[in-house]
């Protein structure tokens, strides 16, 4: 059987914690427009990784083979 290849996009959106058991991911809504969030917003509850959910978590093993 061939090795199977690892989606480009997903490898960098997403990364395998230490276990390898859960996904981590960045949240939405921190590119642009900026301005208009507060602060607050942006660094408390948009800067840090999330978890992917555990729906999710299956078409994202599928898309990185090897993590």
């Amino acid at each position: 059987m061939p090795k199977l290849k690892t989606k480009k996009s997903a490898a960098k959106r997403f990364r395998v914690t230490g276990s390898g058991k859960k996904i981590m991911r960045r949240k939405a809504f921190k590119n642009h427009l900026l301005e208009r969030k507060s602060k607050e917003r942006t660094r408390r509850r948009l800067s840090n990784m999330a978890l992917v959910h555990e729906t999710d978590e299956k078409a994202v093993r599928t898309m990185m083979p090897y993590s």
